[in-house]
């Protein structure tokens, strides 16, 4: 008697044919539909530099996002330059679906302030380093805020942790995002466990 044996010609009607498959392209589909329903309605960051010069250290910010699904906006306004437009976007940025802004400038760094001044979002302010003063100057004008304006201002480019505070401010909500910031300090975790073990091999005899 001959037995049919399934080859790589099977179509994907053939595979569907299957119970389980059904049951597992059925899940998939739900799950996949579940996370887009959930990405539709998480609230977005803005990453607003105060020149295109900052982008490198911006990048950091949006890579940061990204890697945890959170959707982000990026856009270039001077504090100094386009001050309207810096306003007018803070402004209405709760009604357009921001949860967050990250504000990134250097030397004399008003961005972040001026941004603050203009929205009750949480503002996260990234200083700049330069070539002057290697960002201190940048630091002191992001820190220093008034009483009732605040800034959560984070290290000199230190633009990865201000995109993980974000994170954490969405993820209060998130249950989803809460995981993935848990898998992700579990994993750093065994990375350290790992070099540890390496050195005591190395060194403790």
């Amino acid at each position: 008697m001959e037995h049919h044996r399934g080859t790589g010609d099977d179509t994907e009607a053939d595979r569907l044919g299957n119970p389980i498959e059904k049951d597992r392209t059925a899940l998939f589909m739900f799950l996949a539909r579940k996370e887009k329903e959930r990405s539709l309605m998480m609230k977005k960051v803005a990453v607003i530099m105060g020149s295109d010069s900052d982008l490198p250290v911006a990048e950091k910010a949006i890579s940061t996002l990204a890697s945890y699904g959170v959707p982000v906006e990026v856009h270039v306004f001077s504090a100094h330059r386009t001050p309207e437009e810096a306003r007018a976007f803070s402004v209405s940025a709760r009604e357009n679906g921001f949860g967050a802004i990250i504000a990134l400038a250097g030397m004399a760094a008003h961005l972040a302030g001026a941004i603050a001044a203009n929205t009750t979002l949480p503002v996260v302010g990234v200083p700049v380093k330069s070539a002057n003063l290697g960002g201190i100057d940048a630091l002191l004008s992001t820190v220093q805020m008034p009483s009732g304006i605040p800034v959560a201002t984070v290290a000199i480019d230190g633009a990865a942790n201000a995109a993980l505070l974000c994170i954490e401010m969405l993820a209060i909500e998130d249950d989803a995002l809460a995981e993935k910031l848990m898998a992700a300090r579990a994993e750093g975790t065994e990375k350290v466990l790992a070099k540890n073990k390496a050195i005591e091999e190395k060194f403790n005899r």
